[in-house]
């Protein structure tokens, strides 16, 4: 493993030293101490690194992950995941506003809670809260999926378009056009096996599935691939 000091390295020093690890590297597992929630940690990773800070984030921590697995033993601040295209970003604590925001891919996982606008703008992500979430999430989701295992704020899912929410507990207010849909066995299959890859202790069978009206835009599901 190797360690770096993000307090006498510096930020600009960590991301140049992980942005530098090709997909043939053999320093595959990084450790970082003090991150003493510095901004922009491990942002725009390339490679099938995995990345372990100890401590709590600020801003944008694994911002734009492709490929590696970034694991916080904290909480991280707003943006945690934002742009995210593939790999695993886990977060041990909370995380603020914005989680997951216009992620295009790979798995997003909160073990505590995460405040409003989680998933906004979603585009593939999956996200897996194993707490609540706040108001306003799941905003113009466009695709993907988020699964929350406690509860959900005002306006959920509000102008969403077809991503799939999965909640096991109670939901505040559902937003414009987002309604209960049913529990398909296919929705079955995708969150048993979302619950499994985010180490949740919960049954699929205890949730409920949310999604787009499809009334308030201009697309027409049957032809989705012409898109």
């Amino acid at each position: 493993m190797q360690t770096f000091d993000l307090e006498v390295r510096g930020l600009r020093a960590l991301n140049e030293t992980l942005h530098a690890q090709a997909g043939n590297t053999n320093q595959t597992v990084w450790e970082v101490i003090n991150a003493k929630g510095s901004h922009a940690i491990a942002v725009g990773l390339d490679a099938p690194i995995e990345v372990n800070v100890k401590g709590s984030t600020g801003y944008y921590c694994a911002g734009m992950n492709s490929q590696a697995t970034v694991h916080v033993h904290g909480s991280a601040g707003p943006g945690v995941a934002e742009n995210m295209m593939s790999g695993t970003v886990i977060i041990e604590g909370d995380a603020s506003q914005y989680a997951g925001a216009t992620g295009h891919g790979g798995l997003l996982v909160i073990k505590g809670n995460a405040s409003s606008r989680c998933g906004i703008s979603m585009k593939g992500i999956d996200i897996v809260v194993h707490g609540n979430i706040g108001h306003m999430s799941a905003f113009m989701a466009q695709s993907g999926n988020l699964v929350v295992l406690g509860n959900a704020g005002d306006a959920l899912g509000d102008s969403l378009y077809e991503a799939r929410l999965f909640v096991r507990g109670s939901v505040k207010s559902l937003g414009a056009d987002c309604i209960e849909k049913e529990m398909r066995p296919e929705h079955i299959e995708i969150l048993r096996d979302l619950l499994e890859r985010a180490d949740a202790d919960a049954r699929p069978e205890e949730f409920k599935r949310y999604g787009s009206a499809r009334k308030l835009y201009n697309f027409d599901v049957d032809n989705a691939a012409a898109y």
